[in-house]
């Protein structure tokens, strides 16, 4: 059995992300309470119902609902030999505001003495426990729908490879750092291609970029150096039953250096392996 549990914060997502897995087969709970979590599994497995992928959303509507040993029942239902994974969906707060503006929609928090901005904060507090256990987060503040609904198909793509998935990730530092990393590296260092004025408006992608880089050693010493470091350390992690690992490649805006070396290094490690993905976080 597959259980797939889907949590965050009012107004990140969780609907369309239950959607999602509904169109690729789950059977789908929305608002479950988690006491009631162990013992759905329970059943499922003890009664053979015919449901081999199920998808859970829990989070802060249930009234009462108490997180503070949402590790011990994750592990209870590890330990029954199910294949768990646990998404968290968020939005910075300015974003979810506006969002819940123009739905009108309530929050489940708000009440006649708490905001929709302090019912937004203590949400983050009281779902926190399961943020801690999340697997794979995701930030959807510069998502649209049809972005999401894609990201969560990969999201999912991932968790159900019999091997292990290769994620590199490009990401801008000014553009905060993203939330779903194992390990990452700083292209800051190297040559920028902003400064060249034919170069500006390109990205990593663009042959003219990939030139000008190329002409530079420290950037062929930085692409050895993190494909020798994954190389040796990739079978650890694999040792370790991950089900996926990310490694982001930051560069100040997230345009030339970043992409480029994902997209070098996704060639590389496409020839050696199976289940290896590019994404461009600021090309979105």
């Amino acid at each position: 059995m597959i259980l797939q549990i889907v949590s965050g914060l009012s107004g990140s997502g969780k609907t369309i992300a239950l959607q999602v897995l509904e169109d690729l087969d789950y059977y789908c709970i929305d608002n479950l309470p988690l006491e009631l979590l162990s013992e759905l599994v329970e059943k499922s497995l003890k009664d053979r119902l015919y449901i081999d992928k199920i998808a859970v959303g829990i989070d802060a509507r249930t009234a009462g609902n108490n997180f503070a040993n949402f590790s011990d029942v994750l592990e209870k239902i590890k330990k029954a030999d199910i294949d768990c994974h646990v998404l968290f969906l968020q939005a910075q707060t300015s974003v979810l505001l506006k969002r819940f503006s123009e739905t009108r929609r309530k929050h489940p928090l708000t009440n006649e003495q708490t905001s929709l901005e302090e019912a937004i904060n203590r949400e983050r507090l009281v779902l926190r426990m399961i943020q801690d256990e999340a697997d794979q987060q995701f930030d959807t503040s510069n998502s649209n729908v049809h972005q999401l609904r894609d990201k969560i198909k990969d999201i999912i793509t991932l968790n159900n490879q019999p091997l292990m998935a290769l994620q590199f990730l490009s990401f801008g530092f000014k553009h905060g750092l993203p939330d779903n990393m194992d390990i990452m590296f700083d292209m800051r260092c190297l040559p920028n291609p902003h400064w060249e004025p034919e170069l500006r408006a390109l990205t990593g992608k663009d042959d003219a970029v990939a030139n000008f880089l190329n002409q530079h050693d420290s950037c062929e010493q930085m692409y050895q150096d993190i494909k020798h470091y994954v190389e040796k350390w990739l079978p650890c992690f694999e040792d370790n039953n991950r089900n996926y690992l990310t490694i982001a490649i930051g560069c100040t805006g997230g345009q030339h250096r970043s992409v480029y070396m994902v997209e070098k290094l996704t060639d590389y490690f496409k020839q050696h392996r199976e289940f290896v993905i590019a994404r461009h976080k600021e090309l979105l």
